[in-house]
């Protein structure tokens, strides 16, 4: 995807859309300046270019009964496109998989996975991912608290 030039106004309206998704058009347009038709263009062209990707609620896992966090460090045994595409596709499909990241160094993958409690991520671990073709190692890290989670990118001062 091609970099996408953002002039203040757009900056000031992705900012504000990452603290509040749900802000009506009409307030958006009173925050940063712009009549509410002109905004909803700006928007419309944001999210057809694919700046913005889409509008979700953010959701507290201990709340929804899945608070045991856990960073699973994934080392292939061999590398080769038919094998990483496999493993890509099927950790993909995993709904307790919230990230996952092609990475450099000790690992190949870093998952951040979202289960129930120790005994569901056991289950996770023989079912799904003890399963998969071509893995030498996993390495699981367990987040003892979370110090910061955010999905917001730092768009300001962009031009």
């Amino acid at each position: 995807m091609k970099r996408v030039d953002l002039d203040k106004l757009d900056q000031r309206i992705l900012s504000v859309l990452q603290q509040d998704g749900r802000i009506s058009n009409q307030l958006l347009a009173e925050q940063v300046g712009l009549s509410p038709a002109a905004c909803w263009r700006r928007v419309r062209t944001l999210e057809e270019n694919g700046v913005i990707l889409g509008y979700s609620a953010r959701l507290d896992p201990e709340s929804v009964g899945q608070g045991l966090c856990v960073l699973v460090n994934l080392s292939l045994q061999r590398h080769n496109l038919d094998s990483t595409a496999e493993i890509e596709q099927q950790v993909s499909s995993y709904p307790e998989v919230l990230q996952c990241f092609a990475v450099t160094g000790s690992a190949d993958f870093v998952l951040r996975v979202v289960v129930r409690d120790m005994a569901s991520y056991d289950r996770f671990l023989n079912s799904k991912i003890f399963t998969l073709q071509g893995i030498a190692q996993v390495h699981s890290n367990f987040a003892l608290r979370e110090i910061k989670n955010t999905e917001t990118i730092p768009v300001d001062g962009l031009v």
